[in-house]
């Protein structure tokens, strides 16, 4: 049993690190926690043009706010250790930390994946939210205490033709988030994943849509959506729970926000 209470701020004080936070559910996460009270946040993504547009809106809607913008490449180790540190600094902290990236990979039929692209798509799916993960740790467990969130996907829960490779980055996600979890645990951090299926209006969404296998993928799976296609602010909605006082024993999970699609 740990010898002192988890530390567990309130959304006012909390510091909040999003990586790729300049669009989609990163960005929406990103709006969210300031209409909560969080008046710290870091953005990190590779685009620097987006990501000083992101922090221009943030800042148009709580001009009170500090918000920063680092580029940097989520699949460069070096480059996210350095960013977190980074940040650290400027921030004076970071309770929440938020991975929110996607990869460019399209679903598809794994015979008709050539070979050579499996450990890039594997990769790249898996290895961001660990590097954040392991980057942001130290200093958590310092301050004996913080919320981390990694996004994953309904892939690794549910077993889906064209998504055989990706499910197994995504389920590495998972796997990885909840083991985190019971490690973390005893520094009073908590570590949970969020597993959505279509998200309408994101980037990946509008590619996934565009053509081929996986437009008649994922327009069958919009059938399935009876409560309707998950937007990025209903994800957000969720994170901002997980990364604040109203979630503080809970840890190790991976939930869905699918409108129905599926029940994993």
């Amino acid at each position: 049993m740990p010898t002192t209470a988890p530390l567990v701020r309130s959304y006012e004080e909390s510091a909040v690190l999003i990586a790729g936070g300049t669009s989609g559910i990163g960005l929406a996460s990103a709006i969210q926690f300031l209409g909560a009270g969080v008046r710290r946040i870091g953005l990190m993504a590779r685009d620097e043009a987006r990501g000083q547009a992101a922090k221009s809106l943030l800042l148009g809607l709580q001009p009170d706010a500090q918000v920063e913008f680092l580029a940097a490449d989520a699949d460069d180790f070096h480059q996210v250790a350095e960013t977190v540190e980074v940040m650290h600094s400027r921030l004076g902290g970071i309770d929440v930390a938020v991975s929110s990236v996607a990869a460019s990979y399209r679903p598809e039929l794994l015979h008709n994946t050539p070979i050579e692209d499996l450990s890039s798509i594997l990769t790249r799916q898996a290895l961001p939210p660990m590097y954040l993960t392991r980057s942001v740790l130290p200093f958590m467990r310092v301050q004996g205490g913080g919320s981390i969130i990694n996004v994953a996907s309904d892939a690794a829960k549910v077993a889906t033709p064209g998504e055989s490779v990706l499910g197994a980055g995504m389920a590495a996600i998972v796997m990885f988030s909840r083991t985190a979890a019971i490690e973390g645990k005893r520094n009073g951090i908590r570590v949970n994943a969020v597993t959505p299926s279509l998200v309408a209006g994101t980037i990946t969404a509008e590619r996934v849509l565009s053509d081929g296998f996986s437009k008649k993928l994922f327009e069958n799976a919009a059938k399935q959506a009876h409560l309707g296609v998950a937007e990025p602010e209903d994800l957000a909605a969720l994170i901002v729970f997980l990364g604040g006082p109203g979630a503080s024993r809970l840890t190790g999970q991976a939930i869905s926000v699918n409108g129905g699609i599926s029940a994993a």
